[in-house]
């Protein structure tokens, strides 16, 4: 356990931040789930409504530093492709 009041404070704001990254984490995944079962239920409508969420979040996480900005890009690239592909 850290004896320094400065690295006392850093363990605190490390853990206030991993807190936080593993709920915009979850939120993704759940976000991509629901994408994922409206593609495959053929609901192509709700499948666009929830790109678009899913494109805002992960370019949120992307901003804030959450995940890295190529990784956000690359998710939402494979997600068009997806929506694109089952439509066709």
């Amino acid at each position: 356990m850290a004896n320094i009041k400065s690295a006392k404070k850093r363990i605190g704001v490390i853990a206030k931040k991993t807190a936080r990254n593993r709920r915009v984490k979850a939120h993704l995944k759940t976000i991509l789930k629901n994408f994922e079962s409206a593609v495959a239920a053929g609901e192509f409508d709700t499948a666009k409504e929830k790109l678009v969420l899913a494109e805002k979040r992960l370019y949120q996480a992307a901003a804030k530093g959450t995940i890295h900005r190529n990784a956000a890009s690359r998710k939402v690239s494979r997600l068009a492709k997806k929506l694109n592909g089952a439509k066709a």
